[in-house]
């Protein structure tokens, strides 16, 4: 199997909800957005997010699996500055997300970050990393 992710997809308990943070709030584009169903963001090149309402999500798959909540990830998004852990929570905060942490140091690899929910409680850490680098081409280096 090749080493590579084309879909990262999401139960999301209101897709409505998430529609209205990541397109109208955040200014996201979708790639393809069904109603009721699924929308997806081009994330990368060759990547997108997939929020599928989780009601849909759990007809899709055997029975007794279950699809409620994201536990033990985060969506990461690494800025320029430090500056911009700030600007960019505030601007989660204003598209309808939740600021759980406000921008400090990092417990550990010299990270400058904070934490933020988008409104069905998916974590996104916003960071600046000196450590690391990402290439044109969207290689990341680490350091």
């Amino acid at each position: 199997m090749d080493q590579r992710l084309h879909f990262l997809t999401i139960a999301t308990p209101d897709l409505d909800a998430a529609r209205g943070f990541y397109r109208d709030g955040l200014g996201w584009t979708p790639t393809m957005d069904v109603p009721g169903e699924i929308i997806f963001f081009q994330i990368a090149p060759g990547l997108l997010l997939g929020l599928f309402d989780a009601e849909k999500f759990a007809a899709d798959l055997p029975p007794g699996h279950s699809t409620a909540g994201v536990a033990g990830i985060t969506l990461a998004h690494n800025v320029p500055d430090r500056e911009s852990v700030a600007t960019t929570l505030a601007a989660i905060e204003r598209a309808g997300g939740t600021i759980i942490q406000p921008a400090q140091e990092g417990a550990f690899g010299g990270v400058f970050h904070g934490h933020a929910t988008d409104p069905n409680g998916i974590i996104w850490e916003i960071a600046y990393n000196p450590g690391w680098r990402i290439e044109a081409d969207g290689t990341v280096v680490l350091q």
